[in-house]
């Protein structure tokens, strides 16, 4: 058993951040929970030197406000840069970040917007690691939400691994307060839930669980510019770590 660590989490209130910070602590580490709602800003840097005192690992889990590419980008890498910044001065041993499966081969949208994340992180003078997950359970709802017209939602066709926020952030504690992880370059490690879904079908069994929206319908997503949503590019390779539970117990458990 490794001894507890003190551990700093960016985007703490997030929907992996919540669950990192419970995971953390149940395990006996000390954790130092980072957002603008508590007084921490990864962007201007306000707090962040206080935060990360005697901290000996940062997982990035923030994000910004806006999907958009280009504000996606700004905010990812200035994050990056402040974290990297701070973390050196106050004697980080290792920043753990999480992005998504397929974004290497990204052009265009959030997933260039994640992949110069990851290369600004592994850019900086604290060892990194980069953790790639499918889309989240909790992906889901919001993509129904984004997608309604009426009684109807648009959802984008995607052939992925969906896997819950809980799960990854169990995946990332155990990357954070390994001994000796691989740090610092590819093929990086992937977590994804245990089987492939089509993210229509698992809306249409979220919707009929809610009672709305009542039709769900497939489209096209057009910030899909590489065409990855409907071609397995989002898809995990043979290598990666594959856990549950599964898009339908979650709904179950959750609904």
């Amino acid at each position: 058993m490794q001894p507890p660590k003190k551990i700093a989490v960016a985007g703490a209130t997030g929907r992996v951040g919540l669950h990192l910070v419970d995971v953390l602590r149940a395990a006996g580490h000390d954790v130092v929970p980072m957002s603008r709602s508590l007084g921490v800003d990864v962007i201007t840097g306000g707090g962040l030197a206080a935060a990360l005192a005697g901290v000996e690992c940062i997982i990035d889990t923030a994000t910004g406000p806006s999907p958009e590419q280009e504000a996606a980008t700004t905010f990812f890498t200035t994050a990056a840069r402040n974290l990297q910044e701070a973390g050196q001065q106050a004697g980080v041993q290792r920043i753990v970040v999480v992005s998504i499966i397929g974004v290497d081969h990204s052009t265009g949208g959030y997933g260039a917007a994640k992949l110069a994340h990851e290369q600004a992180t592994l850019a900086g003078p604290v060892p990194a690691l980069v953790l790639r997950a499918a889309q989240f359970h909790e992906f889901v709802p919001l993509l129904i939400e984004w997608g309604t017209q009426g009684d109807v939602a648009y959802v984008p066709r995607m052939r992925t691994q969906l896997v819950a926020a809980r799960t990854v952030a169990e995946t990332l504690a155990g990357l954070a307060t390994a001994p000796e992880p691989r740090l610092s370059g590819p093929p990086f490690p992937e977590v994804a839930g245990p089987r492939e879904e089509s993210l229509v079908a698992m809306a249409t069994l979220l919707a009929e669980r809610r009672g709305y929206p009542a039709k769900v319908e497939a489209g096209s997503d057009p910030a899909d510019r590489d065409g990855l949503n409907e071609s397995g590019g989002l898809l995990p390779g043979p290598d990666a770590i594959l856990a549950g539970p599964t898009f339908e117990e979650w709904l179950n458990a959750t609904y």
